[in-house]
């Protein structure tokens, strides 16, 4: 009776119904953001939320999306939250980062980068997580050599470059961090993506003065920036990716419409390069009062995490054109 009642189409629907129902409730995940009160943790907790996941906030910060207050360094406080809140799955985005250099001592940023990270892979074993997502920096993809940008052409950096050689405290212990995430896949099966993310600070730079504010950063579309929006956008999609992937490392940049061609160009005549690209942006530019790059020493790549985990940017050099081309707001954070 119980067969022959389910051929009904009513009752076909609402099984239907309550089957999809179920798959999605089995997708929403106990989640742990770190770096919940910072300005990607911003953008992110509300993304995973509106997804259906139930977060808790880590940070040192107190913050609107900050549930527990404290450091990745403390293990014991990892091992709690881990207990309490019946986590599932780990987005490790709090860290060091590089303007903190001149205020804390190399040996707090191995405290909090590497053995942070460290504490949060082996909570995450132990309770036998399927997934776990870091946020990496593609700052320790740049070794002096690149940094002082001594070639006739421009470097063309996406997963494959190297060798990589960090200069500083803070690329090191984001590339071992970046190890650690390696190794625990290899030694316990804990599936892990890592995003060098490019740039998405809202403040201005603070290595360079020229051209200043959202010039700067409309340029830096063109090879080195994406929003923040995009960036928590890709942490979502490389969390539901990871069991399929195992491991794998994404740079996370605003698609650059250059191809590798250019490259000796670029070192010498970008605002040619891209005139030819974008025919209206030098006169888009010269009503802003703006300027574009005489040169571009270096190109993110990041046409892979496009390829295999299908994701879209929603914000490149060609939407600030269009914003330009509109008068409408800027689609990126300037402060």
């Amino acid at each position: 009776r119980e067969r022959a009642a389910w051929t009904e189409p009513g009752l076909q629907a609402l099984w239907h119904f309550r089957s999809a129902r179920g798959a999605a409730n089995r997708a929403a995940m106990r989640i742990l953001l770190t770096g919940s009160s910072g300005w990607l943790g911003r953008y992110l907790a509300p993304m995973l939320h509106e997804a259906g996941h139930e977060v808790t906030g880590l940070d040192v910060a107190p913050g609107v999306d900050t549930d527990v207050v404290g450091s990745v360094a403390d293990a014991a406080l990892i091992e709690r939250v881990f207990g309490e809140y019946g986590i599932e799955a780990v987005i490790h985005g709090g860290a060091l980062h590089k303007p903190d250099i001149v205020r804390y001592s190399k040996q707090t940023f191995v405290d909090v980068n590497v053995t942070g990270t460290l504490n949060l892979l082996e909570a995450a074993v132990r309770a036998g997580h399927d997934r776990f997502v870091s946020t990496s920096t593609t700052s320790l993809m740049i070794s002096q050599a690149i940094r002082d940008e001594a070639g006739d052409a421009d470097v063309w950096l996406d997963e494959d470059s190297g060798p990589i050689e960090p200069r500083n405290i803070y690329g090191t212990t984001k590339y071992a961090a970046e190890q650690l995430c390696r190794l625990f896949h290899a030694e316990h099966g804990l599936n892990s993506i890592v995003l060098r993310t490019g740039r998405f600070f809202p403040e201005e730079d603070d290595t360079h003065s020229h051209p200043p504010g959202e010039n700067l950063k409309a340029n830096e579309f063109l090879h080195r920036r994406l929003t923040v929006e995009d960036a928590a956008r890709a942490h979502v999609a490389a969390l539901e990716k990871a069991p399929e992937m195992g491991f794998a490392t994404y740079l996370v940049s605003a698609p650059t419409p250059f191809a590798r061609g250019d490259a000796a160009e670029l070192k010498h005549d970008a605002a040619s390069v891209i005139a030819r690209y974008f025919p209206d942006a030098p006169g888009l530019y010269a009503a802003r009062g703006w300027v574009l790059p005489e040169r571009i020493g270096r190109v993110y790549d990041s046409g892979r995490i496009v390829r295999e985990l299908g994701f879209r940017f929603e914000t490149g050099f060609p939407e600030i054109l269009a914003a330009l081309r509109d008068g409408a707001p800027l689609p990126f954070e300037h402060d």
